[in-house]
């Protein structure tokens, strides 16, 4: 089919359907997969009807796996085909951190010694945004623990702080 003749290449449109590649409209209704595999920023599977959620499942070896109903943007996206052109805004892939510890760019823990502690205690995976969120605890109760020290006349920072 022509692109220029086709009526839906002359919208602009959200996504494509992982699996059908059908265009997924603005504010149109769609499903992502419940496994967290399926849901990463690299492979961030969408699907455009519960079809096509249902042909992904014994493809991606899927034991237990269920379809979240979600609704697109009604506009401006980060990424937004127009014309069959992508144009895509930067992702970030780290919640902003809110600490007084501006310019703090960096994971503070050793992600693989948390993820086997959390597999070790609960026999849990881990999501990879979780390491920016245990970060963020250690900045506050950092920040929390300076103040209390400063108000304490030291400039050493001690256990008995946090």
């Amino acid at each position: 089919m022509n692109p220029v003749s086709d009526p839906i290449s002359l919208h602009p449109y959200w996504r494509k359907c992982t699996t059908c590649k059908n265009h997924i409209q603005l504010n149109q209704k769609y499903w992502v997969c419940s496994v967290s595999t399926c849901n990463r920023i690299r492979t961030d599977l969408v699907f455009c009807n519960l079809q096509c959620f249902d042909a992904h499942v014994p493809v991606m070896n899927h034991r237990d796996a269920g379809a979240f109903e979600r609704t697109a943007p009604r506009s401006s996206s980060p990424q937004i085909v127009e014309n069959n052109k992508v144009k895509k805004a930067e992702k970030t892939d780290k919640p902003e951190i809110k600490a007084s510890s501006e310019g703090v760019d960096e994971i503070l823990v050793v992600v693989s010694k948390v993820k086997a502690y959390i597999r070790a205690q609960s026999g849990m995976n881990t999501s990879d945004s979780v390491s920016w969120i245990l970060t963020q605890y250690i900045l506050k109760m950092t920040d929390l623990a300076i103040e209390k020290a400063k108000s304490s006349g030291r400039q050493t920072l001690m256990e008995r702080d946090f």
